[in-house]
């Protein structure tokens, strides 16, 4: 007998960054994924990964990126009902726009090194590392 069929949902999460060494980060409210996190969120159905994460960005912060770049994937899963988590990770430095808050949690810029001063959501910290790379 076969195991159950995974079922894999795909997620984008961006970082977006400034010449200030800053990055944008969400403060979350929500019990799914409460503390700091990254801009992001579920891919629709016929939507490409960089056309969701450019999506997430703006609904959530009021940004609008210009342009994108894929930095890596990040899984994890939720055990017990045979679902997978699937991140692609993207960092942008070009955007526009003006910084508003959502109903995913208050928005804001802060030094890169300074995450550790906040409540963090699961694997920040993994997922930090990854958006790093080559920075």
């Amino acid at each position: 007998m076969f195991p159950p069929q995974e079922t894999v949902v795909l997620t984008t999460m961006t970082m977006v960054y400034n010449d200030a060494n800053e990055m944008l980060v969400v403060m979350r409210t929500k019990n799914d994924w409460p503390g700091l996190n990254f801009p992001g969120g579920h891919v629709e159905p016929g939507e490409d990964l960089a056309s969701s994460a450019t999506r997430e960005v703006f609904e959530e912060t009021g940004l609008k990126l210009r342009s994108i770049e894929c930095v890596g994937v990040y899984s994890w899963t939720i055990y017990g009902n045979n679902r997978r988590d699937l991140a692609v990770l993207y960092r942008s430095s070009d955007f526009s726009g003006t910084l508003q808050s959502s109903l995913e949690g208050e928005v804001f810029f802060i030094k890169f090194d300074a995450y550790k001063q906040y409540a963090l959501s699961h694997d920040f910290e993994k997922i930090y590392e990854i958006m790093l790379r080559g920075l």
